[in-house]
């Protein structure tokens, strides 16, 4: 008898950590819908756009004068909040960190606040929903799951480098298809490097932009701050996110 109780008691146990699990596994993306759907409402998606950059420059600059090293903390922890709740304003806010920190430092804190942030709904993702699709999708989405696995840090270096995708769909897709932890993040820091730079560039030369744009009469909009140099710069990175492939088929016909 005391062995069926035994045994009946661990049976029991599973069950109890099933009906836990769904609450365990959702809470993340609970808080992240939940999260981004208060922002909205409380307005706060209109402090990350272009309009409010110009319009706050000066106070925004003073603040970063004064108080410089804090202003540099303050700007990652934001931009890691707003990627990891899913704000669709990555571009926006790493031209804020052009123009107030310059390209370099600028660069380097929007990248940081975006692998940070993009790590944050990359594992919200993979507890919520990785295990439940990978026993449940077939055919194709099979393949290219296993595909990915396989490859995952090309795949996603790649995909990085050239934003073919929005960031937001990137940061949680991989979690979908099983990807490391360790890998998401290397792929994610490393591949974002090239664009994070390119338009923190373009913010540093905002203020003439929006000198222009004032003489002109007219408000500024995200075509004015395209200029021939980010073009170029753009047109590197379609180069450099072609490299791993054309190197892989390079070593694939000397195999052959």
């Amino acid at each position: 008898m005391p062995q069926e109780a035994a045994a009946t008691e661990v049976s029991e146990k599973p069950t109890k950590i099933a009906r836990k699990s769904p609450f365990i596994r959702f809470a993340p993306i609970i808080l992240i819908v939940a999260g981004l759907g208060f922002g909205y409402a409380k307005g706060w998606h209109e402090f990350l756009s272009l309009d409010y950059l110009v319009d706050s420059r000066d106070m925004l600059k003073q603040m970063v004068a004064d108080r410089y090293l804090q202003a540099v903390f303050g700007f990652i922890a934001v931009y890691a909040v707003a990627t990891a709740f899913s704000f669709p304003a990555a571009s926006i806010l790493t031209i804020f960190a052009g123009f107030l920190f310059g390209w370099l430092i600028g660069g380097i804190a929007a990248i940081i606040g975006a692998t940070i942030g993009a790590t944050a709904i990359f594992v919200a993702a993979r507890t919520a929903f990785g295990d439940f699709l990978k026993e449940k999708v077939g055919g194709k989405v099979a393949k290219l799951a296993k595909g990915f696995e396989k490859d995952a840090f090309s795949y996603l270096f790649v995909l990085r480098l050239a934003p073919i995708f929005p960031f937001f769909v990137m940061n949680i897709a991989p979690a979908l298809f099983n990807v490391s932890l360790r890998v998401y993040i290397a792929a994610t820091f490393l591949g974002i490097i090239p664009g994070g730079l390119a338009y923190a560039y373009l913010g540093e030369g905002l203020d003439s932009v929006i000198v222009s744009a004032a003489e002109a009469g007219r408000e500024v909009t995200i075509k004015d701050i395209v200029t021939k140099q980010i073009v170029i710069a753009f047109a590197v990175l379609a180069l450099v996110a072609a490299i791993p492939t054309v190197v892989k088929k390079i070593r694939g016909n000397k195999l052959a």
